[in-house]
């Protein structure tokens, strides 16, 4: 995908929480490891929930801010997308599972926090700040969850 605004930027990224949740469960079902498996379809279920949280940000954001073109972006190392497309998780130990899955969200927000930076007008910068925080709260919450499950 070729992206030129934030709007693109945003679909972009909501397509990437498909794709891993949709990669996630398909791992689960292939994983050996029963462990692997409940923590495959816990954060295949979490992605699809930020999935739609990142598809509200493209209904509800400022326009302007929407259409503003994105110059910087192909100075930004890009994502591993190779990590979202493939059913390589069910390979994975659990930590390994968890390394993953904190990694890409950590590559997502380091997007935004290099854009953040780069932001031209106000509203793009408060764009990227909520999803920033979205991202920010969302692995938060997926650590404390997965702290929880590594637990038992």
């Amino acid at each position: 995908m070729e992206i030129k605004t934030f709007e693109d930027l945003i679909d972009w990224t909501r397509q990437l929480h498909a794709h891993l949740a949709e990669s996630l469960h398909e791992s689960a079902a292939k994983a050996q490891n029963e462990r692997a498996s409940a923590l495959l379809d816990y954060v295949s279920s979490h992605e699809r929930m930020l999935e739609q949280a990142v598809a509200e940000f493209e209904k509800q954001a400022d326009s302007k801010a929407m259409k503003t073109r994105l110059y910087d972006y192909a100075n930004h190392k890009p994502i591993e997308s190779h990590r979202t497309c493939d059913t390589h998780y069910a390979d994975l130990d659990f930590d390994g599972i968890a390394r993953e899955v904190f990694d890409f969200h950590d590559q997502v927000m380091d997007l935004y926090d290099t854009l953040i930076g780069k932001a031209e007008i106000p509203e793009a910068r408060t764009l990227l700040e909520d999803l920033k925080a979205l991202e920010e709260h969302e692995a938060m919450r997926l650590a404390r969850q997965i702290g929880r499950m590594d637990d038992m």
